[in-house]
């Protein structure tokens, strides 16, 4: 934690940092959706190892970066059982995200149009991808928002370390979810320049997200632990209900799931790491 103390980025206020964070988040996006200024396709395997790879990262960043400091949270913050709130809220983003996949028409990307879940619709293929990848980044960068929202109200369960581990790990996991979305419009014949604005899209929630996150936790220190426990149960849901599916789709189970084992790896070394 030495080379953190003394950086300028300590000193902007918990909502730009978060913005800053989260900006980062969603240029890593974009720079997986530039992977279809070179390629048209890419090879399934490596895109499965990919998405179970960013699996991974999120199921190690719903642990030791979320759900973990809302449980040691409850006990400075509450007078409940110190499993209750974090319990509350984890099923809460579990719901919420339940519900919202239920009222928004999206599509998962490997799956045919007739596939596509939500209300029926008539809205193209590139919106109804775009706004899969937007359903999930919305906890992402909430997830971002309430670490760096924690840090100010000076916990020990919550470090400036922690925050950064957590915007690293979703901003790695950020670009196999760009190319998933790019690539396929780009094979289905959209120019490069529109596939590349469709895949960088779904990452523009996320810095709203982190920014209305931060300023959550800031003004109401008793939610923390059920915010970051929300944020843990919703990005659970979406590794269980979109990624680990698609990175199976096509029949590459092993690799895919070798490839989560070491996204979880490079997510729990960074969060001791740093954290």
């Amino acid at each position: 934690m030495n080379l953190l103390e003394n950086t300028w980025f300590l000193a902007l206020h918990p909502a730009k940092q978060a913005l800053l964070a989260t900006l980062f988040t969603w240029g890593v996006t974009a720079l997986g959706a530039a992977f279809v200024v070179f390629f048209k396709t890419i090879n399934q395997k490596i895109l499965d190892a990919m998405l179970g790879f960013a699996a991974g990262v999120m199921i190690a960043a719903s642990f030791w970066s979320l759900l973990a400091p809302a449980i040691e949270m409850s006990e400075e913050v509450s007078n409940l059982p110190k499993w209750m709130p974090a319990l509350i809220g984890f099923m809460s983003g579990g719901i919420f995200l339940s519900i919202t996949d239920k009222c928004l028409p999206h599509l998962h990307p490997g799956f045919e149009i007739e596939q596509a879940e939500g209300p029926k619709t008539k809205w193209q293929r590139s919106v109804l991808l775009v706004l899969a990848i937007t359903l999930h980044n919305i906890p992402e960068g909430l997830a971002i928002g309430v670490a760096f929202g924690a840090v100010a109200h000076g916990l020990p369960s919550a470090t400036i370390g922690g925050a950064i581990a957590l915007a690293i790990g979703i901003g790695i996991q950020n670009f196999p979810e760009g190319t998933a979305v790019s690539v396929p419009l780009r094979r289905e014949g959209m120019s490069r320049k529109k596939a590349f604005f469709y895949g960088q899209l779904s990452g523009a929630v996320e810095p709203i997200a982190g920014v209305l996150g931060a300023m959550l936790v800031l003004s109401m220190q008793a939610v923390l632990p059920y915010a970051l426990a929300f944020a843990a149960g919703a990005m659970l849901f979406v590794v269980v209900e979109e990624l680990i599916p698609e990175s199976q789709l096509s029949g590459n189970t092993d690799l895919a799931t070798m490839a989560t084992l070491v996204g979880f790896s490079v997510m729990m070394v960074l969060d001791v790491a740093l954290g």
